[in-house]
C-alpha cells in the first residue's frame, strides 16, 4: 500500500496540543489520508481532544514488513548499542516527565496520584530494559559425549506484536516495547482505542527522539475488530504481548497460536483481599482502600472483593465507608483521588453490577451513583461503593467489576477465606493480611493466585520480579528474566572439540 505524504513535524511536543492524529511505520508519522478516524474523549470533560487514523490491515501489514527489516539489522548490534538506545529513552521520559503525566490525566483519566505512579512504573521499566542486552547471554553445558562443547544461546525471537488496554496505557504498552527491543527485535504496536496517544503514538515518538532505527518501533491505531485479528495473527508476528480481559485474550491467543507465535497474556483478575482477625485493622484498612479505589478500581491486580473474618467484619465494613466517604472525587484535572471511568459503557456496567447486586441481597452502605463534575452533562465519575452483606456469587463478587466497588464478604476461618478466594476462573494477584506471619504465608500459599502479597495490598509491579496469573488470568510472565524468556528463542548449538568415534 503506498504510504500518505508524511506529515510535517517541528520541535518536539509531546503535550496533549500536539497533534496526534497520525500512525507511525517504518520511521515516518502518515497522517489519517483517506482513513477513517477516532475521536479520542478525555473522560473527565467528556470531549474531544484528539483524533487519530483507523489503520487497516494494509497498514499493519506495512508495519510488519518494516518491523521485520529494521529487526534483522538490529539483531546484529553490538549490547551496548541496544543498551544504549534504552537509556536515550529513559533519559527522554525524565525530560518529558510532565508532558506525559499531562497526557496520561487527559486520555485515561488518571487522577495526579495514579498517573505519577504509572509514569515512574514506566520509568522503572525502560531502566530495567538497558539492562538486558548483557544479561541475555548464553550459557555453557556440560556433555556426555567426549570433547563435546554445548553452548545454549538466546536469541531474538523476531517481531514482537504489543496490545496494550487502556486503563495504564503508557506502562502496560511500554513493559513489553522496552524488553523486546532491547533484546534485538522489532515491534509493532497496536494501542488501545481510548487510549491510542499514551498506549502507542508517544512511546514511538520517544523511540523516534532516542534515534531508533526506522522501522524498529512501529504504531498502527485502529478498531481491534477491524485489525486486531491480524496484528495477532500475522504471519510475521513471533510473539503477541497482549494484556486485557480474558474473553479477548482468548481470542488474541488463538490467532497467536495459529501462526505459532508465543502470547504472552496478562488477562482478568477477581482479586480477593482476605482480612484475618488479628490483622493491624487500621492499616488493613488503609491499603484495602488504596487497593480498591486507586484509578477508580480500573487495575487488572485491584481488589475485587474482600474477604473479611467475621469477628471485625462490622468494624471494617464500617471502616471502609469512612475511607470511601472521604476521598476526593470528580475531575482528574483537579487534583482529585478517584477520576472518571475510562467511557459510557465501563461506567453503565460497573452501576448495573452495583444494582444487581444490591437486589441479590447485599445492603449498599454508601455510594452506588455517580458523582456530579462542573461543566459536564453525563459524568463518567463512579462514587466509591462499599457493598456489606455480600455472598460470592453476587454480581459484583463474582465477576470483574473494575470500578470503585468494594464487596465484603464475611468469613468464619482461614479455610472458609481460601476457598472463597480461589472460587473463581481467575488466579492474577491477592492480598491476605494478619499479625502472625507464619499464618499469612500458609494463606498465601494456599491462594490459586500468580501474586500474592502479605500485609499489602495487591496493586504491586516491580520490574525485576515476575508478573502473571494463573488460571484464566494469563499466560507466561512479564518482567525480569521471564520476559528475557519469552522475547527470545533458545538455540543449542553443540561443537565437537574432538574428534568422535561412530558406530556406522
Amino acid at each position: 500500500m503506498a504510504q500518505t505524504p508524511q506529515t510535517e513535524r517541528a520541535e518536539p511536543d509531546l503535550s496533549a496540543d500536539a497533534d496526534w492524529n497520525c500512525l507511525y511505520v517504518d520511521g515516518d508519522w502518515h497522517g489519517p489520508g483517506d482513513r477513517e478516524e477516532l475521536s479520542v474523549t478525555d473522560p473527565s470533560t467528556r470531549e474531544e481532544w484528539t483524533r487519530v487514523p483507523a489503520g487497516t490491515t494494509a497498514d499493519v501489514d506495512d508495519a510488519f514488513a518494516a518491523a521485520k527489516r529494521a529487526q534483522e539489522r538490529w539483531a546484529e548490534k553490538a549490547p551496548d548499542q541496544r543498551a544504549q538506545l534504552l537509556q536515550r529513552v529513559a533519559g527522554l521520559l525524565e525530560e518529558y516527565e510532565d508532558e506525559l503525566q499531562e497526557l496520561l490525566v487527559t486520555e485515561s483519566g488518571s487522577a495526579q496520584l495514579k498517573s505519577t505512579v504509572e509514569f515512574q512504573t514506566a520509568a522503572a521499566d525502560v531502566a530495567e530494559a538497558a539492562t538486558y542486552p548483557s544479561r541475555a547471554g548464553g550459557d555453557v553445558r556440560e556433555s556426555t559425549i567426549a570433547g563435546k562443547e554445548n553452548l545454549v544461546k538466546r536469541e531474538p525471537a523476531g517481531v514482537v506484536a504489543v496490545i496494550p488496554p487502556w486503563n495504564f496505557p503508557l506502562h502496560l504498552s511500554i513493559r513489553a516495547v522496552a524488553p523486546a527491543v532491547a533484546l534485538g527485535n522489532g515491534v509493532v504496536i497496536k494501542p488501545a482505542s481510548d487510549t491510542p496517544v499514551t498506549s502507542g503514538l508517544v512511546i514511538a515518538k520517544l523511540f523516534e527522539l532516542a534515534g531508533a532505527p526506522p522501522g524498529l518501533v512501529n504504531v498502527v491505531p485502529g478498531r481491534g475488530s477491524e485489525i486486531g485479528d491480524r496484528v495477532a495473527g500475522h504471519p510475521d508476528v513471533d510473539v503477541v504481548a497482549f494484556t486485557g480481559s480474558t474473553d479477548v485474550g482468548r481470542q488474541v491467543a488463538k490467532q497467536a497460536v495459529d501462526t505459532l507465535a508465543f502470547p504472552a497474556m496478562e488477562l482478568g483478575g477477581n482479586g480477593p483481599n482476605v482480612v484475618l482477625e488479628d490483622a493491624d485493622l487500621e492499616n488493613a484498612l488503609s491499603g484495602s482502600a488504596f487497593g480498591t479505589f486507586s484509578h477508580q478500581g480500573q487495575v487488572c491486580i485491584s481488589i475485587n472483593r474482600h474477604l473479611v473474618h467475621e469477628s471485625i467484619y462490622d468494624e471494617f465494613v464500617a471502616g471502609m465507608v469512612e475511607k470511601a466517604e472521604l476521598l476526593p472525587k470528580g475531575s482528574a484535572h483537579e487534583g482529585n483521588i478517584v477520576g472518571p471511568i475510562i467511557n459510557e459503557s465501563q461506567r453503565d456496567q460497573i452501576l448495573a453490577y452495583v444494582e444487581e447486586t444490591v437486589e441479590q441481597g447485599a445492603t449498599l452502605e454508601t455510594g452506588g451513583g455517580t458523582v456530579d463534575v462542573d461543566g459536564v452533562e453525563d459524568s463518567l465519575v463512579v462514587e466509591p461503593t462499599v457493598l456489606s452483606d455480600v455472598e460470592q456469587e453476587m454480581t459484583a463478587a463474582c465477576n470483574e467489576h473494575f470500578g470503585p466497588v468494594a464487596p465484603i464478604i464475611p468469613v468464619e476461618d482461614d479455610e472458609e477465606a481460601i476457598e472463597l478466594a480461589n472460587a473463581t476462573e481467575y488466579g492474577l494477584a491477592a492480598s491476605v493480611w494478619s499479625g502472625d506471619r507464619n499464618r499469612a504465608e500458609d494463606v498465601a500459599d494456599a491462594i490459586d493466585a500468580g501474586m500474592v502479597h502479605v500485609n499489602d495490598q495487591p496493586i504491586n509491579e516491580e520490574p525485576n520480579v515476575p508478573f502473571g496469573g494463573m488460571k484464566a488470568s494469563g499466560i507466561g510472565r512479564f518482567h525480569g528474566d521471564a520476559i528475557m524468556r519469552e522475547l527470545t528463542e533458545t538455540k543449542w548449538i553443540s561443537v565437537q572439540r574432538e574428534p568422535r568415534q561412530f558406530p556406522m
